[in-house]
């Protein structure tokens, strides 16, 4: 535990059986309670490697539910265990597990609700490799989002999450798309239910075996960006009520 608070990591997995190993192996065992894995129906050896890793709990998909869908799972199985304090960290070792302790603290020590690990401070996304058409759609989206989030976030599409239970419990994400606008969504949901996101810097990698979404699916994400910004800010002016920002969490169930 931390600070008296149960601490559970979630893994998203897809196809990750060439990194999990590595990941799982940076985790800091001396605050965390518990790590679960939600394996989204890959077509390697995820789960065998997992459970090779003595990873305790490990839940599969029969069907590929997307990345979104993932979180839902991973979500859900880590409130069902009794977490004070979720972080989900990628199996692809994009992000640093290094880096939980930094993340955990901030949380446990009732700073902050959120915590981002955040690839654009200290240029962290640029020095890992981060493709320079990606690196600028980033700042573009980054900047129309704070615009209409009126917030200052370095950027909104980081993967490297940490939640208290409160915000897990008041956030209907069930509502949430399956598909990655999941989270700029959830986003758009903390930020709707007054709640404050902190962010640290974040090195990340870009190589062979690390998850990433090809041109296309980029520019539909990029898209989805733009609507979950406008729908954010419609709603904030009463014009508006999209049902993922204004549906009841598990608090109020």
């Amino acid at each position: 535990m931390i600070l008296g608070k149960k601490l559970i990591i979630v893994l998203p997995a897809y196809n990750a059986a060439k990194t999990i190993e590595q990941t799982y192996k940076e985790i800091p065992f001396d605050i965390v309670d518990e790590v679960i894995l939600v394996d989204d129906k890959s077509n390697d050896d995820t789960v065998s490697v997992a459970e090779g890793l003595c990873i305790k709990h490990i839940f599969s998909h029969s069907i590929n539910r997307g990345y979104g869908g993932n979180q839902k799972t991973c979500f859900n199985k880590a409130l069902d265990l009794g977490a004070d304090l979720v972080i989900m960290v990628h199996p692809d070792y994009q992000y640093s597990p290094k880096l939980i302790h930094s993340i955990a603290y901030l949380i446990a020590n009732d700073v902050y609700s959120v915590v981002f690990g955040s690839r654009i401070l200290g240029m962290g996304a640029i020095k890992g490799g981060m493709p320079l058409y990606k690196y600028y759609a980033n700042r573009i989206l980054t900047l129309f989002q704070n615009i209409l989030f009126q917030q200052k976030l370095s950027e909104y599409h980081t993967g490297y999450r940490a939640f208290t239970k409160e915000v897990l419990e008041s956030v209907a994400f069930e509502k949430n798309s399956d598909d990655f606008i999941f989270d700029n969504q959830m986003i758009a949901q903390i930020f709707f239910k007054g709640f404050s996101i902190a962010e640290i810097t974040c090195p990340t990698r870009y190589f062979e075996e690390a998850s990433s979404i090809n041109l296309k699916r980029s520019i539909v994400y990029g898209l989805g960006v733009v609507k979950v910004s406008l729908q954010y800010r419609l709603a904030k002016w009463g014009l508006y009520k999209p049902d993922y920002l204004f549906a009841a969490g598990r608090l109020k169930k």
